[in-house]
C-alpha cells in the first residue's frame, strides 16, 4: 500500500518490527534492528550475491542485534554464508558487528578508507572521562553549567561499547566505484556532511538507491560538530553532496535509507531538506544581531525546547550551522573571557 506525503510516496506504510525482514525483490532484503535510543532502529540490507549474502551495514554489537542475525541465517538467508559486509558509514549503528561478521563468518569488509579508520580508531579510543579536549569544545559553545557538570561527572559513550573490535584489514571503495552485487552492478556516489566519506550505492538499472544516513525520508541526518574537528563545516559538505545527488537522483528511485520508511521522490526529498537547513541558517542570521553562543542559538535553529538527553547532539548541530555561516563570511565570532566564541551578523 502505498503513503504518498506530498511528492513523496512510501511503498510500505510501515516498517517491519525489530528483528523483522521485508523482501524488497527477490533475494534483497530489508531488516530492521533494535537501536537503545532514538530513533530506536537502524536499517540492514541484505542482497543475494550468488554463492553468498552481501550485507550492507550491520546494526549495533550486542547480543541482540546477534542474535537476530543468527535467527536470519537459518531463516530467509540460509543456505548461503554472509561474504561481504558493505559500510555505508562509521557510525556505530552501522559498523557494529563488522568485525563479528570478519571473524565469525569470514566475511570481507568493504569500506571508504575515512570510514575504516574512523571506526578502527575509534574502536580503540576508551575513556573513563570526557577529555579536556571535549570539556573545551563544549564550554566554547555555551553549555549549561548544570549539563556541563552532569557530563563530567558521568561515564561517557565509548565506540567499544556497542562496537565489536574491527580487525586489521578492509577492501577500499570510493567515488566512481562499480560494485557488482549478484546480476547486478552498483555505482558508489560519496556524501559528506552527516559522516566523512558516507558512502551510497546505486544500483545500474535505476531501481534503488542503498542510502545510509545521507538521505533520510522523514528526518534530516544529524549534522554535528565534535572535538575532533571543531572547525569542521559539515552543513556546506552536505549541502554540496545534496546538490550533486540531484544532478543524477530520479523520483522514481526507491530510497533505502539507515532509518525510517524506503521512498521514492528522491530531487523533491532532496531539495526539501536543503531548504529545510537553509531556513536554519536564515533564522540563525536573523537571530544573531547580538553577539550569541552556540546554545543560545537553540530555540531559533530548532524550534523547540532541548532537553537534558538530547542536548549534546544539539550542540554539536548549532556549532555546525554557526561553523558554516562563519565560514562563508556571515557572521564573525569572537571569543571571550570565559572561552565561549560569540558570534554577531558581519
Amino acid at each position: 500500500m502505498y503513503f504518498n506525503k506530498g511528492n513523496i510516496e512510501m511503498p510500505w506504510g510501515n516498517a517491519p518490527e525489530a528483528g523483522g525482514f521485508i523482501e524488497i525483490s527477490q533475494g534483497f532484503y530489508w531488516i530492521r534492528m533494535p537501536l537503545h535510543i532514538k530513533p530506536n532502529h537502524v536499517n540492514v540490507y541484505a542482497i543475494d550475491d550468488g554463492f553468498g549474502w552481501t550485507v550492507i551495514d550491520t546494526g549495533l554489537g550486542t547480543k541482540k542485534t546477534k542474535k537476530i542475525w543468527y535467527e536470519m541465517l537459518n531463516g530467509p538467508l540460509a543456505g548461503k554464508n554472509i561474504t561481504r559486509v558493505i559500510l555505508t558509514h562509521h557510525h556505530p549503528d552501522h559498523v557494529g558487528l563488522a568485525g563479528w561478521f570478519k571473524t565469525e563468518f569470514g566475511s570481507e569488509i568493504w569500506a571508504t578508507r575515512t570510514a575504516w579508520l574512523m571506526a578502527r580508531m575509534l574502536c580503540f579510543d576508551r575513556q573513563k572521562a570526557p577529555l579536556p579536549e571535549t570539556v573545551s569544545f563544549w564550554r566554547s559553545a555555551g553549555i549549561d553549567p548544570h549539563i556541563l557538570s552532569d557530563c563530567v561527572r558521568g561515564n561517557p559513550f565509548n565506540f567499544s561499547d556497542v562496537v565489536e573490535h574491527i580487525p586489521l584489514g578492509y577492501k577500499r571503495i570510493q567515488q566512481g566505484d562499480v560494485i557488482e552485487i549478484g546480476n547486478d552492478k552498483w555505482m558508489v556516489h560519496i556524501g559528506n556532511g552527516h559522516a566523512p566519506e558516507h558512502a551510497t550505492l546505486w544500483n545500474e538499472k535505476g531501481q534503488f538507491v542503498i542510502a545510509g544516513d545521507q538521505v533520510i525520508s522523514s528526518i534530516s541526518p544529524n549534522l554535528g560538530v565534535y572535538a575532533t574537528e571543531p572547525d569542521a563545516d559539515p552543513v556546506g559538505e552536505w549541502i554540496q553532496s545534496c546538490e550533486r545527488f540531484l544532478s543524477f537522483g530520479k523520483s522514481t528511485h526507491l530510497v533505502l535509507s539507515g532509518h525510517k520508511l524506503p521512498f521514492t521522490g528522491l530531487p523533491f526529498r532532496l531539495n526539501q531538506l536543503v531548504e529545510n537547513h537553509q531556513s536554519c541558517l536564515s533564522r540563525l542570521r536573523a537571530f544573531l544581531t547580538i553577539p550569541r553562543s552556540a546554545c543560545d542559538c537553540f530555540q531559533p535553529l530548532f524550534k523547540k525546547k532541548i532537553g537534558k538527553d538530547e542536548y549534546i547532539l544539539a550542540l554539536g548541530e548549532a556549532v555546525a550551522h554557526l561553523n558554516h555561516l562563519y565560514k562563508i563570511g556571515s557572521v564573525v565570532r569572537v571569543i571571550d573571557c570565559q572561552g565561549v566564541y560569540r558570534y554577531t551578523v558581519s
